[in-house]
């Protein structure tokens, strides 16, 4: 090839390496649209996809990090970036630019919908650390807590409704959405006719009526398994199965965050420090507690107990676990909401079999709202940590 016909080459090169964003050696040469608020589908073709993952050379002067964080999905359009939109990804990708100098690319372990919040998310990056006084020369990596600290200052610069809250350095070809070995989601549900309080707003679904939580924790029983869950998969569902083995689905009630205590909570609290043995006994049955203690409680005219003014009343909140290597497009969302029908009594255990083997979304009720659901955690077979700066 003449000289002539390498020039454009190399000026087009030159001009990729400058303008754009560098690829992650490890990404796969295409990557299926999934989205993921419950509903990350990892499993089919994924031996394919990790064959094209090893075949790539990766660039031994980048530092692969895990980053796990936290944030509020509300005024996010979602995890995965997405033009002229606010997303977590993009968001990450500006704070890491910030701090290293160069764009870098950014992958989720779960690609959570608009609205949807995380307790952990997980991504990996790419990052080759160079020297600002001296361009040509490439650096040690930053330590995992050098980075959680410099890339957390520049996102709480932002809006603070995103936080690095762990790093680890992870060799190069180790991908956070392949290598996940399982994925745990929350759900919070308030219960009772009181409006929802502006400390709860777009953090959990309010329904006014009271759930039965027994009833919902019969029915959890009956979906917990590998079953064809067609019934609970969103028509825009890309998946290549309908088939998942979900390995956890329970209902609890916790007490609703948050938490101040009462009048008389406080004074059960100063008893208890007198006489541990006052309020606990070996035949407790913990399971049954109810967290509705909340509002002091005075005696009218009539005799009949009202509420004191000034004081409001707290809901019952339920929270949903749901746990699974992967799961279909809004797949926890439809779950909760059979069982937010289940507990109000609109739906039985019958009902709830009979939509399970319907295998159509047609025979679920309408799935939860996005605000109520949390991605908890991403689990890993990791080496233990060691102890780096």
């Amino acid at each position: 090839m003449s000289n002539d016909q390498l020039q454009p080459l190399i000026s087009e090169t030159n001009k990729h390496s400058l303008d754009q964003r560098p690829e992650s050696p490890q990404r796969p040469s295409k990557l299926p649209k999934v989205n993921d608020d419950g509903g990350n589908d990892v499993v089919e073709g994924e031996e394919q996809k990790e064959s094209v993952i090893r075949t790539m050379n990766p660039n031994p002067r980048l530092q692969r990090y895990l980053i796990a964080i936290e944030y509020i999905g509300t005024r996010f359009a979602g995890a995965q970036q997405q033009p002229n939109c606010r997303t977590v990804v993009g968001v990450l990708q500006e704070a890491f630019q910030k701090f290293v100098g160069q764009p870098v690319s950014v992958f989720c372990s779960s690609r959570t919908d608009a609205g949807v919040h995380a307790l952990s998310n997980v991504c990996h990056v790419d990052v080759e650390r160079i020297s600002k006084r001296k361009p040509g020369d490439v650096l040690p990596p930053h330590g995992p807590l050098v980075v959680k600290r410099a890339v957390n200052h520049f996102l709480q610069k932002n809006a603070g409704d995103i936080m690095v809250i762990d790093v680890r350095c992870v060799p190069a070809d180790f991908h956070a959405r392949y290598k996940a070995q399982e994925r745990t989601y929350f759900y919070r549900l308030l219960s009772g006719p009181e409006p929802v309080s502006s400390f709860e707003r777009d953090r959990a679904w309010h329904v006014p009526e009271n759930l039965d939580l027994l009833a919902m924790q019969k029915a959890c029983n009956i979906l917990i398994g590998r079953h064809d869950f067609s019934s609970f998969r969103a028509a825009a569902c890309q998946a290549n199965s309908p088939i998942r083995t979900l390995d956890e689905l329970n209902v609890i009630e916790v007490v609703s965050t948050p938490f101040f205590p009462s009048i008389s909570e406080r004074l059960k609290s100063s008893s208890v420090m007198e006489d541990p043995t006052v309020y606990l006994g070996s035949d407790t049955n913990h399971s049954q507690i109810s967290f509705n203690t909340n509002e002091e409680k005075l005696e009218g005219s009539n005799g009949e107990a009202c509420q004191e003014f000034g004081l409001r009343r707290r809901h019952c909140c339920f929270v949903v676990t749901a746990r699974a290597r992967s799961f279909l497009y809004h797949q926890v969302r439809l779950l909760v909401g059979v069982l937010k029908s289940v507990g109000a009594g609109d739906l039985t255990d019958p009902d709830v079999k009979r939509i399970l083997e319907a295998k159509s979304i047609a025979a679920a009720p309408p799935m939860a709202p996005a605000c109520g659901l949390y991605l908890g955690h991403v689990k890993y077979d990791l080496p233990p940590e060691n102890n780096q700066s």
